[in-house]
């Protein structure tokens, strides 16, 4: 266990610094800052969940590959020495400098601040195709994916009682939209989950189990080295996943979707993997944005207003190795921006010397579910075990916590067959995609 230092009492006469957001960005930023100014100012980190959730997982918990909690690490373990306060911001006064929140069962409270660090992150992003935000699901935290996992499990076991072939083939139908990371790795891993789901019952024995992954770019994981694509595009391809580029879905329905093709897909099944835009809390700060995220100069410092930094996703920070464009909302570089922060605040405050954000890409892991992944580790591209033995292994390198718990279902998974049951979870106020956290 890390060393605790005391939390500093409000009121103390230390400098204030309030962090907004606990993930990537925000979870390194504040626990740099206790690192580097041990007990000389006042950390306080703001978040709507009380643990930072590793997202490049998450697809591994709606197959039932990790147990829910592996992937979420509590914030008062990793940051002891911090203030964790449980809430969501509904206003930035950058005059006063003062922070308002509101927590989970309506109460409010507010705090100023010397130095603030704006590190909120992102959410889904919603395009204007009727019927998404009422008929799809989103896949950006635990409750979604939880909540997918037993929809996926239901539909499988509605499909084995059903008595119309019609039905049963829409049941067993899925449809994900977005082959980015999520979209790839979710579309990989749970079609090897329903499939294997689905052979349980002798019912669907004639009812194959039908994956699509919808995308206007020409290829899947257009972000990545071509090679790495293919790869990705390979296994998917082996495991019955239908690639479907170059088209999307032009409307959601209950029983359907429409695709810009003209086709109609029956499914009661529409995973939503587009992609992510900022936080709204953004554009609520009031300051200069770059498609919707702040803009921000080299150091992270919000121009006219030095005691603000900002980093990852709702930061637009220049990409020095690209002139002209922002860093790519990716968790590599909220992570290295969230250090950065912590640096540059704690030399604003007397303590080292602060820095420029520059950050080559180290390379990027797609995990695809078994002995199968993705990767180009230093450029270097590699595919099945190797690259499966590279991925996990960033992965628990990557995470503050949980490593062995995470490595240790990663065995079970390897050993035991998958527990196919339902929790009883409901669609409820932080599962619809148009109020997704």
């Amino acid at each position: 266990m890390p060393r605790r230092s005391p939390v500093p009492p409000p009121g103390t006469d230390l400098p204030h610094v309030v962090v907004i957001g606990a993930g990537f960005a925000g979870h390194t930023a504040a626990k740099g800052l206790l690192r580097r100014l041990r007990g000389r100012a006042r950390i306080t980190v703001i978040d709507q969940l009380d643990h930072f959730l590793y997202l490049p997982l998450l697809p591994e918990v709606a197959v039932g590959t990790l147990e829910a909690r592996r992937i979420a690490v509590p914030l008062a373990r990793t940051l002891g020495g911090a203030e964790i306060v449980l809430g969501e911001v509904s206003a930035v006064d950058i005059d006063t400098r003062t922070v308002t929140w509101r927590n989970p069962e309506g109460g409010t409270g507010s705090t100023t601040y010397d130095r603030l660090v704006l590190s909120v992150g992102s959410v889904n992003k919603l395009l204007p195709v009727p019927g998404v935000a009422e008929h799809a699901h989103g896949f950006r935290g635990l409750p979604e994916a939880i909540y997918l996992r037993d929809h996926l499990i239901r539909q499988i076991e509605l499909a084995a009682t059903a008595t119309d072939p019609a039905e049963r083939a829409a049941r067993c139908t899925f449809v994900t939209v977005g082959a980015g990371y999520t979209g790839t790795e979710l579309a990989a891993q749970a079609a090897t989950f329903t499939a294997d789901l689905a052979a349980r019952y002798p019912s669907l024995r004639d009812t194959p189990v039908r994956w699509l992954l919808l995308d206007l770019a020409d290829r899947v994981l257009p972000e990545l080295d071509p090679r790495l694509s293919r790869t990705a595009d390979r296994v998917l391809r082996e495991r019955g996943v239908e690639v479907r580029t170059k088209q999307s879905v032009k409307e959601a329905r209950e029983d359907d979707v429409l695709l810009t093709t003209g086709e109609e897909i029956a499914t009661h099944t529409l995973a939503w993997c587009v992609g992510v835009r900022p936080d709204p809390l953004v554009d609520m700060v009031g300051l200069a944005t770059d498609h919707g995220r702040l803009v921000v100069r080299t150091d992270l410092s919000v121009p006219g207003h030095p005691e603000i930094v900002a980093c990852g996703d709702a930061a637009a920070v220049p990409d020095v190795t690209r002139p002209g464009s922002p860093t790519a909302m990716t968790a590599q570089h909220a992570t290295r921006q969230g250090a950065l922060a912590a640096r540059n605040i704690a030399a604003a405050l007397g303590v080292g010397t602060p820095r420029e954000y520059e950050h080559h890409d180290l390379g990027f892991v797609v995990e695809l579910g078994g002995t199968d992944a993705a990767a180009n580790p230093l450029g270097i591209p590699l595919s099945g075990l190797a690259a499966t033995a590279v991925t996990r292994g960033y992965h628990l390198i990557s995470m503050p916590g949980n490593r062995i718990r995470v490595a240790v279902d990663w065995l079970l998974d390897a050993i035991l067959p998958r527990t196919g049951v339902q929790l009883g979870t409901i669609r409820g106020v932080h599962v619809p995609l148009e109020t997704a956290p």
